[in-house]
């Protein structure tokens, strides 16, 4: 594992120092949240260059990250506060809409098809030898799913899966630039004695505090795609923590302070 990390650290100075040399961005596959905590921690010393993390969608889990070198930089502000002027295109949709494109695969026929998982569609892209790395978030919504993926795969995927289980599907891209997605939520209100992750985590979650500490311990929990392993970390609005195998949710804020002083609060975690 160790060795797998160093040399994802390696690639990601060595994209850095590309984009810095030749001047041109440079984009790594979709990273996981171990992979996003990565590049995260890296020293200063072993870039080059900023970076920008985009999945597709606010919010995205696996996430590509673009080595911008200081003519993109300068250029992507200036373009940023343009559109946000103008309301246009956002300037990761702008930057990443070559790299990224987004298909939408469907029982055709749904009256005969089955129950499609997440797991079903996930599993039939890498039993066609699509690396997972290739692949961004596979968003379900109801039997059909959005399938985040790089760009050069598209035409290869639109062609394939044609079956997942028995099921006949169909392939159809979906415009990335005019793409958006609101994920479903669920409001979860209650007090907590400090903002904190392990109070806010028992909140979200309906757990222990020792229990999620351990969750803690063992590398299981990110903040804003940041591997955190402080039990007592401060959470700040709209900070997005992530638990493996649990879920994740987003701290809306805090609402008031009760008599005796707890404060209560929001949340809102994704279902």
């Amino acid at each position: 594992m160790m060795k797998d990390e160093e040399l994802l650290a390696k690639r990601l100075s060595e994209l850095s120092r590309q984009a810095f040399h030749r001047g041109i961005i440079t984009y790594t596959d979709f990273l996981n949240l171990n992979e996003q905590s990565i590049l995260h921690a890296l020293p200063k010393n072993s870039l080059y260059t900023e970076y920008v993390l985009f999945g597709g969608y606010d919010g995205a889990e696996r996430q590509m990250a673009a080595f911008l070198p200081d003519d993109a930089l300068s250029l992507r502000c200036r373009y940023g506060a343009e559109q946000e002027r103008e309301g246009g295109m956002p300037p990761e949709v702008e930057l990443f809409s070559d790299r990224i494109a987004v298909l939408e695969i469907s029982p055709l026929h749904a009256k005969y098809a089955d129950e499609l998982t997440h797991r079903d569609y996930l599993g039939a892209l890498m039993n066609l030898g699509v690396e997972r790395g290739k692949m961004g978030d596979i968003l379900m919504d109801g039997s059909k799913a959005l399938v985040f993926l790089d760009a050069k795969l598209k035409a290869f995927v639109m062609e394939e899966p044609t079956r997942i289980r028995r099921t006949s599907v169909q392939t159809a891209e979906v415009d990335f630039q005019d793409f958006s997605y609101t994920p479903n939520v669920q409001e979860i209100k209650g007090t907590v004695s400090s903002v904190r992750l392990d109070a806010l985590l028992a909140l979200a979650f309906s757990s222990s505090r020792n229990r999620l500490t351990g969750l803690i311990g063992a590398g299981k929990v990110f903040v804003n795609g940041r591997l955190t392993t402080s039990n007592g970390c401060h959470i700040r609005e709209q900070d997005i923590i992530s638990v493996r195998g649990m879920g994740k949710f987003r701290f809306a804020g805090q609402l008031s302070v009760t008599k005796k002083n707890r404060i209560c609060v929001l949340i809102h975690k994704y279902i």
